[in-house]
């Protein structure tokens, strides 16, 4: 079973003093024991696979918000109570969990915090039956019933930031590498587009493997195309090891880099040597301008310590999605799936990036780009 006390040991976390519990959700008979008058919350979260470095900062920031909304009241006078669930291993071991939370009546709302290969599962798991909060970056599109994406999408993450590259780099030439699933291969359609729209062109595109630590190959196919910059759909650890991989082969100061999942969990994994010319474009920076995120970063830091994980893009879309879900119901009076989503349309809340709307089924929000600087990013502009 986890437990707040095992997932602080395991993750070397401080305990603060006001949280409250989280609850495993694996020992047989679990499930009988919980108190349904209680918000019951299954959290799937990549605790291990590439995307598992985000693990613990994830878990901080989404039992803080957890802790913050329980001590206001709750959910519609309900008490959030949070289930942590790995989400790393495969989809269909994930699917298997997600099926014993429905058959086991164990969960009233699902959030997500994941690959897009695990998402497509486990809508298919949830549709029609809890409602399914997924906070990541992710390819855009969603549309099954019940499944609510707060998000960054290609639109408005990746093209603002190319078209800026475009004018003030003068890159032209680019090289597309992702990671081989769902994300990379519908995120670079777009690309493509945006890429012709400021008149570049798409000198290379490769797909790796997920879990792969040889990069020779893609990187020997980079030297020889020559792009201005190379953009990267590399999730989680592998991107740091591509980029470890980038700067040692010597090309971190020939070309420049765009980065399409980057925070400073991920700069801190590639090293202070090895981030020169490497931007990245996202909805949230740990040093973004906003009272929202002085406000969240001071209780971060105030119930975890200074020496917690970094709370960067992906950990702090668990914090804004139970926000997201405590403005929705409140929007909606009730927790029924088919209410909360017919009030997601014109929705507004409120987390560390500020006030955001959500609009045709798309969470609207500033764009940030910035430049690495050690293990640091840089705002350069904002769109």
């Amino acid at each position: 079973m986890l437990t707040e006390g095992s997932v602080r040991e395991a993750f070397r976390l401080p305990r603060p003093a006001l949280l409250p519990p989280v609850i495993g959700s694996s020992a047989p008979g679990l499930h009988r024991r919980r108190d349904h008058r209680k918000l019951r919350v299954a959290h799937f979260i990549s605790l291990s696979g590439p995307a598992g470095i985000w693990g613990p900062c994830s878990i901080n920031s989404a039992v803080l918000a957890m802790s913050e909304i329980n001590a206001h009241g709750g959910i519609l006078g309900r008490e959030i109570e949070l289930s942590i669930h790995d989400a790393g291993g495969t989809p269909d071991g994930v699917a298997a969990t997600a099926s014993d939370i429905v058959d086991s009546d164990a969960a009233d709302i699902v959030l997500g915090s994941h690959m897009s290969v695990v998402r497509l599962v486990l809508r298919n798991v949830f549709a029609g039956r809890l409602p399914y909060v997924y906070t990541p970056i992710y390819e855009g599109g969603e549309r099954m019933p019940g499944v609510l994406a707060i998000g960054e999408t290609p639109p408005r993450q990746a093209r603002p930031a190319i078209m800026w590259l475009a004018e003030r780099k003068r890159a032209a030439r680019w090289y597309l590498i992702g990671s081989d699933y769902v994300w990379p291969w519908q995120s670079h359609r777009a690309v493509k587009r945006y890429i012709a729209e400021a008149g570049g062109q798409v000198v290379g595109e490769d797909f790796v493997a997920l879990g792969e630590d040889d990069h020779t190959p893609y990187l020997d196919r980079i030297q020889a195309a020559r792009p201005d910059v190379v953009f990267i759909s590399l999730i989680g650890q592998d991107g740091i090891l591509f980029n470890r991989a980038f700067a040692e082969h010597g090309l971190a100061a020939r070309m420049l880099r765009l980065a399409n999942c980057m925070d400073e969990t991920v700069a801190l994994g590639i090293g202070a040597d090895s981030t020169e010319n490497l931007f990245a474009a996202s909805g949230y920076f740990v040093n973004a301008p906003t009272a929202g995120n002085e406000a969240f970063r001071a209780r971060y830091h105030g119930a975890f310590g200074r020496c917690a994980p970094v709370p960067g893009s992906t950990a702090q879309s668990n914090y804004e999605g139970l926000y997201f879900l405590e403005a929705l119901s409140r929007r909606a009076g009730t927790l029924d799936l088919h209410g909360l989503v017919a009030a997601a349309e014109g929705a507004v809340y409120q987390g560390a990036r500020g006030a955001i709307g959500m609009r045709r089924r798309r969470a609207e929000m500033p764009i940030y780009l910035a430049e690495a600087d050690g293990f640091d990013f840089h705002l350069r502009a904002t769109f």
